[in-house]
């Protein structure tokens, strides 16, 4: 599948088969993570791959009960160093949420490309997960991201008349 193949197909998926990724796909997914970019190349983050049940169950908890996320095959967490992140982004803040977000996205078409379906998890306790998955106290829990293989593949059709227009988010020079 070409990138943009990729890009125009990808989707959020909440409904994943029990289908295991090969150890092939997943050191793929895993480059995909190693190779995006980062704000002055300073790579602050750690991704933890969470393929256990168990281990999932709690994850599922700490994502108010949406039970969909522990079917995924995969569940991986953001997880970033803010004293490692550019300190300048934006002129006040540093780069962490942003570079986490990059590389997760570098995942989640990939993922497409290799037919998995991905989506992004946000409401999460922080705490909670970091427990589960032992994060030292200075890191942060950016992002989380479950991938395995849809249920339906209809999934990936796609709908881009619910996009909005070119004219709509794009303007050149001035706002």
């Amino acid at each position: 599948m070409d990138v943009y193949d990729a890009l125009y197909t990808r989707r959020s998926v909440r409904e994943y088969a029990d289908t295991p990724i090969t150890e092939e796909t997943l050191k793929r997914l895993i480059g995909s993570l190693r190779v995006a970019p980062s704000a002055v190349n300073a790579q602050p983050w750690k991704f933890v791959f969470v393929t256990e049940g168990k281990v999932k169950d709690r994850i599922v908890y700490a994502c108010k009960g949406k039970e969909w996320i522990g079917k995924a095959a995969v569940i991986v967490v953001g997880c970033g160093y803010p004293e490692l992140a550019y300190k300048n982004m934006g002129g006040d803040g540093n780069s962490i949420d942003v570079d986490i977000a990059i590389a997760l996205d570098h995942m989640s078409i990939a993922a497409r490309s290799e037919g998995l379906g991905s989506c992004w998890i946000g409401a999460f306790n922080e705490q909670e997960v970091k427990s589960i998955v032992r994060a030292p106290d200075n890191v942060k829990i950016v992002s989380m991201m479950t991938v395995g293989y849809p249920v339906d593949e209809t999934v990936f059709k796609t709908d881009l008349d619910r996009r909005k227009s070119c004219n709509e988010i794009i303007s050149y020079n001035t706002f």
